[in-house]
């Protein structure tokens, strides 16, 4: 039936709980963009500056097989990358430190292109600033990019460093499962539940009890082997274990850590959020925090000065707020350089914060004074997105067909 959402694993709802990024497989999905075109970040041939996207525009040839899409909220991030479901991984942007995998490492590529010798097995990725990670279906991890602070986790610390092809690290290991990349650090989980760091760890952000960087994978939190799901931010990184808490650590500042302190690193993890155990999807961004819990709420905190908490006001805030509304029917968040955007389990997507790149998709260009700290319906009021990913000023979401026959035109 249209928009009834299930997946080769059952409900979606279900789905999302356990590997929200992978996306159902049995509808024409289509990849839609907005917001600044600088740098090629849209994918759409178009690579200047004062170009605003203000309403979404389908890209990559109208294909109607998108998985699922990468992206981060990190200032001097341009770059996105998506896996169709065929297997085979997509990226554009900027090229200049050799993180589009595509042996470039000048320019900018604004038209996807495939990378990695055209392989079939692409599961999952992440972008972060300057570089990007994926896992492969035989649960093989690749890392490719700027290898400053040691971020690729392959012993190498050189800032000029650049890995333009992907590279198998952490001693070939076939058993990842997730991976995220943050602004100077990554983390990953294995199937047996165990939570790796790497990369820089000056504010404490790799959970170690330490402040030093690591250029391979260390594990932290005395070696527990109940992490479910885990997202890097600006500096700090959040994660979810099994049981439904929700840990959080690294740079304080802007009350990003939720731990009712506006600034104080933390370098190992502190539960915040009042001890709940019904923490779904987190996602850590550029200094401010998002979290799904499974009764449907959606939770907020740190950085606020364009709204981009979504609560109508425009202060920061060290513990996380609810906001619009206390609606309880929210499925999937994700965070940008200072905006948000939204998915209801209604299949509606929601975007709010900082508009001044068309950023929001609301057919509108706002001023840097004028933002928008209420969510707000965008797109038509569509009722059949799927995945939402925010960029620093730009953002990507994958939109269901009606069925596999006939999907979107």
């Amino acid at each position: 039936m249209p928009n009834q959402f299930l997946s080769p694993e059952g409900d979606l709802e279900n789905y999302f709980v356990t590997d929200y990024w992978l996306i159902d497989q049995y509808v024409g999905d289509q990849l839609w963009v907005w917001g600044r075109a600088f740098g090629g970040k849209l994918g759409n041939g178009v690579t200047v500056s004062t170009t605003f996207i203000s309403t979404p525009i389908t890209t990559f040839a109208g294909g109607t097989n998108w998985k699922q899409i990468g992206g981060s909220g990190f200032t001097n991030d341009n770059n996105h990358a998506a896996i169709k479901t065929d297997g085979t991984l997509w990226t554009w942007g900027y090229a200049t430190n050799g993180q589009l995998g595509n042996r470039v490492t000048i320019g900018r590529i604004s038209t996807p292109v495939t990378t990695f010798a055209g392989g079939t097995n692409w599961k999952q990725v992440s972008v972060g600033e300057t570089r990007m990670a994926a896992i492969k279906t035989d649960g093989t991890l690749w890392t490719w990019g700027r290898a400053t602070y040691g971020m690729l986790g392959n012993g190498v610390t050189v800032s000029s460093a650049y890995i333009s092809t992907p590279i198998t690290t952490f001693a070939g290991g076939t058993n990842w499962k997730q991976v995220s990349a943050g602004e100077q650090h990554m983390a990953a989980i294995k199937t047996d539940g165990t939570l790796w760091t790497w990369g820089g760890g000056s504010y404490g952000q790799l959970g170690n009890a330490q402040i030093t960087n690591r250029s391979t994978p260390v594990t932290t939190f005395a070696g527990g082997t109940d992490w479910k799901r885990v997202s890097c931010g600006d500096r700090h990184i959040a994660a979810i274990k099994t049981d439904g808490t929700l840990w959080i650590w690294g740079r304080g500042g802007d009350g990003r850590l939720g731990n009712a302190q506006a600034a104080g690193d933390r370098s190992t993890p502190v539960t915040t959020f009042a001890g709940g155990t019904n923490w779904k999807q987190v996602i850590a961004g550029y200094r401010h925090t998002a979290a799904i819990k499974t009764d449907g709420t959606l939770w907020t905190w740190g950085f606020n000065l364009n709204g981009h908490l979504g609560n109508a006001q425009t202060a920061s805030r060290s513990t996380p707020v609810t906001t619009f509304a206390g609606g309880t029917n929210w499925k999937q968040v994700s965070v940008g350089n200072q905006h948000t955007a939204a998915i209801k389990t209604d299949g509606t997507l929601w975007t709010w914060g900082r508009g001044n790149y068309a950023q929001l998709g609301n057919a509108q260009i706002l001023g840097s004074t004028t933002p928008t700290s209420t969510p707000i319906t965008t797109f038509a009021g569509g009722t059949n997105w799927k995945q939402v990913a925010c960029g620093p000023n730009n953002t990507a979401a994958v939109q269901a067909g009606i069925n596999a026959e006939y999907p979107l035109s």
